[in-house]
C-alpha cells in the first residue's frame, strides 16, 4: 500500500509499483486547458489518473489496463478515491480501445513501458508492464492521435535517450512538444528521464529545463518538493 495525501494505492497485485516516474508525470502534466475529459493508457495501479482527479476539475477520467490483476486493482483504487464518481478503468488493450472509440480526451496521459532489450522475466504481468513491445512507441502515438481534442494535451515520460527519436515520431502524427523537463537523480548524475509535453500547434520556441530530485540521499531539492508536495505525505 502507498499512502498519498489525498488517496491510497492499493499495489499488491500490480506488476510496476508506485514508483518516481509516475509522481512526476502525474504532478508535472500540464492541464492548463482545463479539461474536461483525460485518458491515462497504461493505467497500473490508476496513480496518474488519480494525480489529474486530484489536480483537475475534470469530468471524466478514463483508464485503460491492458493486465487483468492491474485493472481489477485499478477499480479498486478508483472506487475507494473521493472522486470514484468521475474515474472509470476498461480492462481492453490500446487496439480495441481505438477500434471503437467512443470519446476524444482534452487531456492524455501515459507511462508507458520502455525496456526494449531483447530478455525477458518468467513473469509476464512484469513483462507487460516494463517491455516496450507491450505497447510500442508507434502503437500509442498513433492512438494519442486519433483519441486528442483539437487542443488537447499529450503528456508521457520515458527515458531520456529514447526522447529525439520519439519526438520525430510525435511530428509523423502532427503532434508537437510545447514543454520538456529532463530529470536527473542528482547534480552529478546523467540525464534519465524526459517529462514530454505535445498539442497538435507547432511551436517555434517552447521551455526546456532540468529538474534534479536530490542532492544527497532523501534531501530532496526545493524544485522536487515543489512539484510534488501536494500528494507525498511527508513533503
Amino acid at each position: 500500500m502507498f499512502q498519498f495525501k489525498q488517496f491510497t494505492i492499493q499495489q499488491d497485485r500490480c506488476a510496476m509499483k508506485v514508483g518516481i516516474d509516475g509522481v512526476l508525470l502525474g504532478a508535472w502534466c500540464p492541464i492548463e486547458n482545463n479539461p474536461f475529459s483525460v485518458l491515462d493508457i497504461g493505467a497500473g495501479t490508476g496513480i496518474l489518473a488519480l494525480m489529474l482527479a486530484q489536480r483537475s476539475n475534470a469530468e471524466q477520467i478514463d483508464a485503460i489496463e491492458i493486465d487483468e490483476e492491474a485493472y481489477e486493482q485499478c477499480v479498486e483504487n478508483f472506487e475507494a478515491s473521493t472522486w470514484s464518481d468521475r474515474l472509470f478503468c476498461f480492462h481492453a488493450g490500446l487496439d480495441e480501445f481505438v477500434d471503437e472509440p467512443e470519446d476524444e480526451y482534452d487531456i492524455i496521459i501515459s507511462n508507458p513501458p520502455f525496456y526494449s532489450e531483447d530478455y525477458k522475466t518468467d513473469n509476464d504481468s512484469r513483462d507487460l508492464a516494463r517491455f516496450q513491445d507491450a505497447l510500442p512507441f508507434e502503437d500509442l502515438m498513433e492512438a494519442v492521435s486519433l483519441l486528442l481534442t483539437e487542443n488537447g494535451v499529450f503528456s508521457v515520460i520515458i527515458p531520456f535517450k529514447e526522447e529525439t527519436k520519439f519526438i520525430g515520431l510525435a511530428k509523423e502524427y502532427n503532434l508537437f512538444p510545447f514543454k520538456i523537463t529532463r530529470v536527473k537523480g542528482t547534480p552529478t548524475t546523467e540525464i534519465k528521464r524526459s517529462l514530454l509535453a505535445f498539442s497538435f500547434i507547432e511551436k517555434t520556441t517552447f521551455p526546456i529545463d532540468e529538474l534534479v530530485i536530490e542532492t544527497a540521499r532523501h534531501q530532496y531539492t526545493e524544485e522536487y518538493i515543489a512539484l510534488t508536495k501536494d500528494f507525498y505525505l511527508k513533503m
